[in-house]
Parts: structure tokens; sequence; C-alpha cells
């Protein structure tokens, strides 16, 4: 496989993560993503990665960097269904993941993506009722 599927639901992009990532492979899903935020703007990304058992330090950083980058295209992304055995890893690896929203499976992923859309939509209308702005 060459290619991550990248499914659209609604204002949110879900990605599956089934294989073991390789760079390559992480390389093309961050510029796949990226690519996709801007063309669907989307205002959310739920990644999966609950297949992976083995996440190493490169791995670790792109998942990141894809965060960060979706966050500077206007988009949240949350991570989802980290294994423990991987979650220990990234601690002895060092890799903090800042600012990388997790949650312990898809369901509760997707309520912490609406929690943050509804929060931008509230404050959108804020600045709308502030005669200020």
């Amino acid at each position: 496989m060459d290619r991550i599927p990248i499914l659209t639901m609604g204002q949110f992009l879900l990605v599956t993560i089934q294989v073991d990532m390789h760079d390559r492979l992480a390389m093309a899903l961050q510029d796949d993503l990226t690519t996709r935020i801007t063309t669907s703007r989307a205002k959310g990304v739920l990644i999966d990665i609950s297949s992976l058992e083995i996440v190493d330090s490169f791995i670790g950083r792109m998942l990141g960097n894809i965060s960060s980058m979706a966050r500077v295209l206007g988009a949240e992304a949350v991570v989802v269904g980290m294994q423990p055995a991987v979650a220990i890893t990234l601690v002895e690896l060092g890799l903090s993941l800042d600012g990388v929203h997790t949650a312990l499976d898809v369901e509760k992923g997707m309520q912490l993506l609406r929690r943050y859309i509804g929060a931008e939509f509230e404050e959108s209308l804020s600045d709308v009722d502030d005669p200020e702005n």
C-alpha cells in the first residue's frame, strides 16, 4: 500500500491506519492530508492508530507535525486508539507530542472534534455580536 485512505465525514476527515507505517508512507499521508484539508475545508481530522503496534520516533514526530499543520490550515486533529505499548514507547523516546489532542477511541475523538468545532462556532458568533470587532 502506497497511500492511506482519507475519508470525508461532513466537516471532518477520518484516517484509519491499518498497516505498519514506514517513513515514506508517513510522508505521503502528511502531504495527502494537508491537501485534503485545504480542498475539503475540513474543520477536523481524526487519525485512528489503533492498529499500530509499533511507533518509532519518526512516526511519532510525524503525528505531531500533522497535528500542527492541520491547525495552521484551520482544522483540529485528534489521534485516537493509541495502544498502551505505543504510549509507553513514545514516552520512553522522549516524545511528548505537544499540541496533539488524543482520545481513547473513535467515538470519543469525534465528540472532542465536535466540541472544538462548537467552541469555534460560538467564538465566531460572539465576534459578530461584538461591535468592537
